[in-house]
This record gives structure tokens, sequence and C-alpha cells, in this order.
């Protein structure tokens, strides 16, 4: 019996690395549909909308994708700007963790603590499912980094150096 278990050791060591080499590449092609997956929702869901610079004038910089804005939204509190979604380390989201990226995606909390402007509508990708956020954080790491820190939070009163457009909140009944 003894030579029998181990006559059939490369048998199971060949079998192995197939299953394994398999799995990679399914690993792969997975990878691969996740990242198409968070592209399509990164487009439907507008994030180029605010976050490339001059998309709110209607030109959208290519070389400046996701990087962020000098357009800043004007609201009763503050005014902000629709920050670095690149992996960058320094200006983007690349020290952010996966689950910090879904967790502002989808419950507008900060690394920090800090909680998202109303202006990113974070309740309505509140509903994303756990694929489909990781699959947005799959694809946000695969653009290119770029450099650029969008102008930090003015509060309302204080003088304004970046463009901005102001916000009507709905009044309430």
């Amino acid at each position: 019996m003894k030579l029998l278990s181990w006559s059939l050791v490369p048998v199971v060591m060949a079998c192995s690395a197939v299953v394994y080499a398999a799995n990679i590449d399914n690993v792969g092609a997975d990878r691969e549909a996740l990242v198409a997956r968070g592209n399509y929702l990164v487009s439907i869901m507008d994030c180029t909308g605010c976050h490339t610079a001059g998309a709110l004038r209607g030109a959208p910089d290519p070389q400046r994708f996701l990087a962020g804005s000098d357009i800043g939204f004007g609201t009763p509190q503050a005014i902000v700007y629709p920050p670095n979604l690149t992996p960058d380390v320094d200006t983007g989201l690349g020290r952010w963790s996966d689950a910090e990226v879904v967790a502002a995606i989808t419950s507008g909390q900060r690394p920090d603590g800090r909680m998202l402007s109303p202006v990113m509508p974070w309740p309505s990708y509140a509903r994303l499912s756990s694929d489909d956020a990781r699959a947005v954080v799959a694809y946000l790491r695969t653009i290119p980094a770029v450099s650029f820190a969008a102008p930090t939070p003015v509060m309302a009163g204080s003088d304004i150096t970046f463009p901005y457009m102001t916000l009507a909140m709905p009044a309430s009944k």
C-alpha cells in the first residue's frame, strides 16, 4: 500500500498543477470582467461628470480623467471640490484600502471619519451590491494615477479663489 500511495504523488502533483493553472487563468478572466463591470458602473454613475477636470465646463480633460475638479459646488455650509479618484498615492485614493473606498462610495464615510458632502450622491450608491462596489474599486485601481490635489473645501463666507457652482437646496414644506 505504501508503494502504491507514493507512486501516486507525481500524479496528484501534476493534477494539482493543472487545477492551479486553471484557477490562475480564471482569476485573470474574473479580474478582467470585474474591471469591465467597474468601468461600466463608473460610466453610468457619471463619476466623470464631477471628478474629471473640465467636465463641468463641457470639455473634459482626458489627461486628468477622474483626477478631481477645480470647479466646486457651493452649498449653504461650504464650497466643496470633487477630489482625485485616481490611484495617485499623494493626491488620490492610492493610500486608501479597497474597504475605505467602498465605505466612501456606499456610506459617505471617509477614512479619517469625516462624512462626505451631500453633493456626493452616496445615498444613491448605498444600494450597490458588494460585487458592484468591488467592481468600481477594481476599475479605479486600473486608471492612470494623476497627481492633482483638488482645492480644499472653503467654508461659507470665506474668500473664494476657485470657481464654483451654487446648488439650490430644495425647500421643505
